[in-house]
């Protein structure tokens, strides 16, 4: 074998490695994304994320033993007692928030169970490509729901308590996003209330691809599993099973 076939071979060979070398860093992503939609998505980790009396954020990886099933769909429970993987970061817990208040005490995202079933179908299709919800709002008291229109007085983003009560308040309504494995969000067209065309579900406006995908996933898995979307805001849902409103439930605060 003469120099020039040697050195040919060497090039082939090398050029060989470099092209493995790419196509395992290709496959590593595709995998870190499933279906492409993670990329550079990452922004904030939390495992269970909710805030103490002054605002500040504090992290709670605990969740508790499954519950025994309760009598009917319309009592409410704790979510993450009977959605184990699901994420919890409860915006209005403390004040990191668009109006900059603590509106609520409570820690804990609670719901209808008729919706935690629901939801609980939702993070179980998510789960099978590496991914999962947060919750930023679930049940909302009434009088939370005064302070936002107090703040926000659209009734395009916000329900007047004067002539109406949110689905929040019925508890049968759930603000989420999507996270990766490790409980990182993804990216998304917004943040959590961008009054704004950027966060309705025409995504036309949305020049980040990643981000139209990740908001038209969530949307179909919630879609398939029971929820309808409201049309102005890409991470509110409400159960198509309506509950009446509550007037006397308190979820535990702390």
């Amino acid at each position: 074998m003469d120099k020039k076939m040697i050195a040919a071979l060497i090039a082939c060979v090398a050029g060989f490695a470099v092209f493995l070398a790419l196509a395992f860093r290709v496959a590593g992503g595709s995998r870190r994304g499933g279906d492409g939609s993670i990329a550079d998505g990452k922004r904030v980790k939390y495992s269970a994320v909710s805030h103490d009396e002054n605002g500040k954020e504090t992290h709670d990886t605990s969740q508790a033993a499954p519950q025994a099933l309760p009598a009917s769909d319309d009592v409410f429970v704790r979510v993450t007692d009977y959605v184990p993987g699901i994420r919890v970061n409860l915006k209005y817990a403390g004040k990191n928030n668009f109006t900059g208040r603590q509106l609520y005490d409570f820690k804990d995202a609670y719901l209808r169970y008729g919706t935690v079933k629901k939801l609980g179908k939702a993070q179980a299709e998510l789960e099978k490509s590496g991914m999962g919800l947060a919750i930023w709002d679930a049940f909302r008291p009434k009088e939370a729901q005064r302070q936002l229109w107090e703040v926000c007085p659209n009734p395009l983003y916000v329900t007047d308590p004067s002539k109406g009560n949110s689905t929040h308040t019925r508890g049968n309504a759930v603000d989420v996003t999507l996270v990766d494995s490790d409980g990182t969000e993804m990216l998304m067209p917004t943040e959590l209330d961008n009054f704004t065309k950027l966060a309705d579900r025409d995504y036309s406006d949305i020049d980040n691809s990643f981000a139209r995908d990740n908001a038209k996933l969530l949307e179909k898995v919630m879609k398939k599993s029971g929820f309808e979307p409201y049309s102005e805001e890409w991470w509110h849902f409400t159960d198509t099973q309506e509950y009446p409103v509550s007037e006397d439930f308190v979820p535990p605060s702390g």
